[in-house]
């Protein structure tokens, strides 16, 4: 990885876009720009983040995954 032209760079977030315009952009019309960005960003905040299961955390959402762990500082 890190080498010009690996197409592994940026598999990660191409799946997260792929999945935010299925999911989401697709799925609703807006009537502005301020109308999208609202939409986003709950999509990623409220649903994405906190509900929806990831197969590579085990089935379980990222921001609960995350609570299993201690923080260490």
């Amino acid at each position: 990885m890190g080498r010009k032209g690996n197409y592994w760079d940026n598999a990660v977030a191409e799946i997260f876009f792929r999945t935010l315009k299925s999911e989401l952009i697709y799925q609703h019309r807006y009537d502005s720009r301020e109308q999208a960005k609202a939409a986003v960003l709950e999509y990623i905040e409220v649903y994405y983040n906190r509900q929806r299961k990831h197969s590579s955390n085990n089935y379980v959402s990222p921001y609960n995954y995350e609570q299993k762990w201690p923080e260490t500082a």
